[in-house]
């Protein structure tokens, strides 16, 4: 089963471009090296540049697992502390139906 994650992630003010620069750099990481992530998927608000937002899909729980544990997710969690203005939300969601 599928297993899908949105986050929302705000950044400190001033700190929007190396934030956004991290989450570039992992996305292509990601895209190379999780064949079992279907999407990865990066969002910037309108209303505010400081938040961003992440959709993910998983092909399942082991892929999901997979990718937390991976060298270059340890790597963006060090990158992007500095720049974050508190904890990032993070939702997981089991995918039920899909088109």
């Amino acid at each position: 089963m599928a297993i899908a994650v949105a986050a929302k992630i705000k950044a400190k003010a001033g700190s929007e471009a190396q934030l956004e620069a991290a989450f570039r750099e992992m996305i292509a990481k990601v895209r190379a090296n999780e064949p079992g992530t279907l999407s990865y998927i990066l969002h910037k608000s309108v209303q505010d540049p400081t938040v961003f937002y992440f959709y993910e899909t998983y092909a399942d729980q082991a892929a999901f697992d997979a990718h937390g544990k991976t060298a270059h997710m340890k790597e963006m969690g060090g990158k992007i502390g500095a720049h974050l203005d508190g904890r990032p939300e993070v939702i997981v969601m089991t995918e039920l139906d899909r088109k």
